[in-house]
């Protein structure tokens, strides 16, 4: 049904809870913030002039939507990408000549070779702290000793040695060294040489780039850019969705294949460039503009894999409302005095109800009071 050009007779009667109150001068300026559910403001009507009057003035055309009963949510859905977590580049130590790079895409465990210099291979080891010196006997104490014991008693190299994890270099760390170095077809010399072994924080990574090439020599640039093994979702929300994204606050990621996975925001970061970007990870933010990264940590990493670095579209749960009354924004009437109204229809004639508003997103308003599911509303063509 169309209602063109609606009227309502003169003085208006506002319906609220199902009960008729006394006919009363109301004012009902028939504008709707523009602020609710980013709707757009639309003109005009004074039901409570006369009849000759109002027809003096511009007539509006309406139209009318039927209320619905259903839910509604506060959530929003943000694009983002897919990609491989916390690039990190990897500066050679020492002298020498690369006789040896891995592939892109490969991915290394602690113990493993990262590449090879002089022949010789330069090993992952899982530590914050990158070794300075040769590390052997008669050594003094320190951290980073400390680390390499972890290393070689995580790689199954000290059984039998009573080796502790401590700061001091004994004949145990010696022997244990000795074992590693057997385990690669090195020299067992008991010494771990400057250059042979790279600290990363990762347990195992994954080549992202290549920066050093085949007979160079070591240098200061960067041999190699590894990542994490796992995968995250990074996306830059706009500055006025930036209240929905919370620290350690769930989401729902929607994967380019169609599957879902959980989430967890695990920072955010203003500026261009993300702990979390990797491949497929977004871009600077151009124009001079400082956008917010947001990172997420993903929970099922096996259904991510399958899907590899891509697009996601990232769905942030508000509020929600289940078996709610519905009304477009634009049906709702601003009230003098404050509140909101809505006119229905009936048969022929209008009649103004005043209505409680709850939920509103997505241009639409959650309504109750004298107003029930298929009642027919005027709003603004």
């Amino acid at each position: 049904m169309t209602v063109d050009q609606i009227t309502a007779p003169a003085p208006a009667d506002v319906e609220s809870g199902g009960t008729r109150r006394k006919r009363r001068r109301v004012v009902v300026p028939l504008v709707l913030v523009a602020a609710i559910g980013g709707a757009a403001a639309w003109g005009t009507t004074r039901p409570w002039e006369p009849p000759g009057s109002v027809a003096e003035q511009p007539l509006l055309s309406h139209g009318v939507v039927a209320v619905e009963q259903g839910s509604l949510s506060s959530s929003i859905q943000v694009l983002g990408t897919l990609g491989y977590d916390a690039p990190t580049s990897v500066v050679a130590s020492g002298r020498g000549t690369f006789t040896a790079l891995p592939a892109v895409g490969s991915v290394v465990k602690a113990g493993g070779r990262l590449y090879e210099v002089d022949g010789r291979p330069v090993v992952l080891m899982t530590g914050s702290r990158p070794l300075w010196r040769d590390l052997g006997p008669g050594v003094t104490d320190g951290p980073d000793v400390e680390q390499l014991k972890r290393n070689l008693i995580g790689l199954g190299h000290t059984d039998g040695l009573g080796l502790a994890v401590d700061e001091k270099f004994t004949k145990g760390t010696a022997t244990a060294v000795k074992r590693w170095q057997k385990s690669l077809g090195a020299k067992q010399t008991g010494t771990v040489a400057l250059g042979t072994v790279v600290m990363l924080p990762q347990a195992g990574v994954r080549v992202h780039k290549v920066g050093a090439q085949l007979g160079s020599p070591v240098g200061a640039s960067p041999v190699l850019t590894v990542t994490s093994t796992h995968l995250v979702a990074v996306v830059q929300p706009a500055d006025n969705q930036l209240s929905r994204f919370k620290p350690d606050g769930k989401v729902v990621v929607r994967l380019a294949e169609g599957g879902t996975v959980q989430g967890r925001i695990r920072s955010l970061i203003r500026g261009g460039g993300a702990d979390g970007e990797g491949d497929g990870g977004p871009g600077g933010s151009g124009g001079g503009q400082q956008k917010t990264t947001v990172t997420i940590v993903l929970d099922d990493q096996r259904e991510v894999r399958r899907a590899g670095p891509s697009s996601v579209t990232v769905n942030v749960v508000g509020d929600t409302a289940a078996d709610a009354l519905i009304v477009p924004v634009t049906a709702l009437l601003a009230l003098d005095g404050g509140g909101y109204g809505v006119k229905v229809v009936s048969g022929t004639t209008t009649r103004l109800v005043k209505v409680q508003l709850g939920l509103v997103a997505d241009a639409r308003a959650q309504i109750s009071g004298a107003v029930k599911r298929g009642d027919q509303v005027v709003i603004p063509k």
